[in-house]
């Protein structure tokens, strides 16, 4: 099951009985802007519990159009990467 960004808003809305949608809704999305401008900044993202966000360049290199089998060039591009802290590995995994 996939949980989407209005999941998320339900979530934040029911645990924190103070929130109203509309809170829960602004709360959820700044933190997502945040996240975004940071990234964008090639700034990394830190989630202590959780993991790391960050940004790594991938330089241009050769691939191959799988439909046609033809050599191509990809060009140079940046990619987020995400790498989980210990302990969410370790829940993932069913430990306590």
């Amino acid at each position: 099951m996939t949980i989407t960004k209005a999941d998320l808003i339900n979530e934040v809305h029911e645990t924190n009985a103070t929130l109203s949608k509309t809170q829960a809704r602004e709360a959820v999305e700044t933190f997502l802007k945040i996240m975004k401008a940071s990234l964008e900044n090639g700034d990394d993202v830190l989630l202590s519990g959780f993991g790391k966000f960050n940004v790594k360049a991938k330089s241009a290199r050769k691939g191959r159009n799988p439909q046609t089998g033809k050599p191509v060039m990809l060009e140079a591009r940046k990619v987020v990467t995400f790498r989980p802290s210990g302990i969410l590995r370790k829940k993932v995994n069913g430990a306590q």
